[in-house]
């Protein structure tokens, strides 16, 4: 009782943790943590990697020598008004490095409430046949270890015997239990996640190190996080626009010698900090970070940047049916002999053809025979074999010694073998398939040595509030297609009843390959979301893969990404995430060139408006002195970047309201905004600079 208590205090604990975390957007410790980080970032070798502020970075460097030089030499302004451009450019740089450290260590903090999870943990490691204690890091993949009530599960694996309720919240943080179980698609579990009743043996699927946790751990913590195409291409952009400046800046001086205007060094590099894109520069990596950071936020696990990414343009989206738009396992709900079989007869069939059949359809066939209105009692016959379900023939069954060939599965696949042996296909069986169909049921059709029996009624229940929020993936622009085994007419009612778009019905694994790559052809980016081993060709085929936590290892292993939740409309706040990154990342870019724009007419009127009065035209903020607008200028250039961190880490609010709508409301806001605010804020800063030189 002890240990219960124990467990369940510490669960508490680590969920409060995580909840603090995505409540609170700075904490003490990250900032602390961020702050030391900043100036470790600030090594030229890892600064290189973003070019504007390197560039910016050197331009300080310079300003230290220029500062230096100015102690013995008054030919570059005064000691004091040097050494100021100089703090001003290296606090623009770390306030650079700071956004990018704080991104990387709010998923520090995740990661290390994962990593609370992932002590070690005793395990019951069969060996022989007989249980032996073991630690968690001494299994190995094909272990198999055995977890009872109150066990905690120490490593990845899947349940090959027995079915339990797994406590799962200090991984995806929600408190209700769920079950899994041998057979199917929810025979995953996780390491860390505890067993809350019932007795299940697993096999571990990973190796020392490589667990789920581990990766997510890794993950989040950013250490491997790799730049995303559209970042890179981001980045080059804006390498090409510091450059575009370097040249700028270098043609201003003989236009500096005509006019009669020295300039000096500190004018020049103030100048050039101020026209190249330093607040987007500056806040690339952490916008890119704060992404999968909300991703995991929303319990979503992405192995990289550019799934994120790419969900924000999606097109298309896959949806298998079973486990994913359906609450989970079909049941047998009633069992239809043919004409001339009686009911125990048929139930009888049907009870030896599942008996086998570690699927949850087939125990529940199981079930409903032994406890339903026809109470049957049978055991397998001694030397049976036992015809598996695969996606090729889609039926399963029973080989008795004595010459008994049971079948049951999908209404063509069974009468084709039935015909084939030249027998009927009875019309009132046929009739009862249309009807289980027609009425959103999934119709198995049993035979013996080739003649029709009869049918079984297995029935799906759709997930509440699913049909509203596949209408706002249509409102996105994504088109959301069912895949499933069933027959057109039961794929139809569903289909309709979800409110999907389109359906695939009687789908092979192939069949889903082929739509995902047929989509793609045309120019379309298409996601799969999936949780069985059959699922696994097209999660990695597909350009966004999501898996859910509760499938097979194949699945997540193919997926690039994993819903903890297992939720199938979790894409809706996929699609956000992605669209809410690429659209921070547009409109602090926006924001950023506006800048610039209002930058350049502070600065460049100011330098040459005493030597040229014309010039005094196009000081419309009119500014104190030349010293005074470079000063205003770089001081608002170094504040922004800092102010405009927690609009990175949140994101840019997302509203389905058409993208042509978006881009003027972005540009409106961030665009205009870009320019007046610099306008509002040299001003405001010149006031109190003028004052004080």
């Amino acid at each position: 009782m002890e240990r219960g208590w124990g467990e369940a205090r510490k669960q508490k604990k680590i969920k409060e943790i995580m909840r603090s975390n995505q409540n609170t957007l700075f904490q003490g410790d990250q900032v602390r943590e961020a702050f030391s980080q900043s100036f470790i970032k600030l090594n030229p070798r890892l600064l290189f990697r973003n070019p504007v502020m390197f560039t910016v970075e050197i331009g300080a460097a310079v300003m230290l020598i220029v500062t230096i030089f100015s102690l013995f030499n008054k030919g570059q302004g005064s000691f004091g008004y040097n050494l100021t451009i100089f703090i001003i450019l290296f606090l623009t740089v770390q306030f650079a490095t700071f956004a990018e450290a704080i991104a990387e260590a709010r998923g520090k903090a995740q990661a290390e409430s994962l990593r609370k999870t992932r002590e070690e943990t005793p395990a019951r490691l069969l060996v022989n046949g007989k249980e032996q204690m073991v630690m968690s890091s001494q299994l190995k993949k094909g272990d198999v270890f055995i977890c009872e009530t109150g066990d905690n599960i120490p490593t990845d694996g899947e349940i090959i015997e027995g079915i339990a309720t797994i406590d799962e919240s200090a991984i995806t943080g929600e408190s209700a239990p769920v079950i899994r179980e041998s057979g199917g698609d929810k025979s995953s579990v996780t390491g860390g996640t505890k067993v809350l009743s019932d007795r299940i043996k697993v096999m571990v699927t990973t190796q020392p190190g490589e667990s789920f946790l581990d990766k997510m751990i890794a993950l989040v913590e950013g250490a491997s996080r790799q730049k995303t195409p559209n970042e890179i291409a981001l980045t080059i952009l804006l390498a090409g626009f510091t450059l575009i400046f370097v040249i700028v800046c270098v043609t201003l001086k003989p236009f500096a010698d005509y006019a009669n205007t020295p300039i000096t060094i500190a004018a020049f590099i103030s100048l050039f900090v101020c026209l190249i894109p330093t607040t987007i520069g500056g806040l690339l990596s952490a916008i890119g970070i704060a992404g999968m950071d909300r991703a995991l936020r929303a319990n979503v696990i992405t192995k990289s940047g550019k799934a994120v990414e790419t969900a924000g343009d999606l097109d298309t989206l896959l949806l298998d049916k079973t486990g994913t738009i359906t609450i989970g396992n079909r049941k047998a709900t009633n069992f239809y002999p043919t004409e001339g079989i009686s009911e125990e007869d048929f139930v009888t069939a049907c009870v030896l053809s599942s008996l086998a059949d570690e699927t949850p359809e087939g125990k529940s066939i199981v079930e409903l025979g032994e406890q339903g209105k026809t109470k049957v009692s049978v055991k397998v016959p001694e030397g049976s074999a036992f015809i598996k379900f695969t996606a090729e023939t889609r039926s399963s069954g029973l080989d008795t010694p004595g010459g008994l060939r049971i079948r049951k599965g999908a209404f063509d696949s069974i009468r084709n073998i039935s015909i084939k042996a030249g027998n009927t296909f009875p019309a009132d069986v046929e009739e009862n398939v249309k009807v289980i169909a027609s009425n959103g049921g999934t119709p198995l059709v049993v035979s013996q040595n080739e003649k029709i029996l009869g049918v079984i009624e297995l029935q799906d229940i759709i997930k509440p509030g699913i049909a509203e929020r596949f209408e706002r993936l249509r409102k996105m622009g994504v088109k959301t297609v069912m895949v499933t085994g069933d027959n057109p007419l039961t794929a139809k009612f569903i289909a309709n009843k979800a409110g999907v778009d389109d359906f695939i019905a009687e789908a092979k694994p192939e069949d889903k390959m082929n739509y995902i790559k047929k989509e793609q052809q045309g120019g379309k980016l298409v996601a799969m979301m999936g949780d069985g081993t059959n699922d696994a060709p097209a999660l990695a085929q597909a350009d966004v893969g999501v898996a859910m936590n509760s499938g097979t290892q194949a699945a997540k292993e193919a997926g690039n990404m994993v819903d903890l939740d297992n939720d199938p409309t979790k894409l809706i706040e996929i699609v956000e995430i992605g669209k809410q990154l690429l659209m921070t990342r547009g409109t602090l870019t926006t924001f950023s060139i506006a800048n610039d724009v209002a930058k350049y007419f502070a600065i460049v009127p100011a330098l040459f408006m005493v030597s040229i009065p014309a010039l005094r035209a196009l000081n419309i903020m009119d500014l104190h002195s030349p010293q005074s607008a470079i000063l205003s200028a770089v001081i608002f250039n170094a504040i922004i970047i800092p102010m405009l961190i927690p609009l990175a880490l949140k994101g840019v609010e997302y509203k389905p309201i058409g993208a042509s709508a978006l881009l003027r409301r972005n540009l409106l806001i961030y665009g205009l905004g870009g320019i007046l605010i610099p306008f509002i804020g040299i001003k405001l800063i010149d006031l109190v600079v003028g004052i004080l030189i």
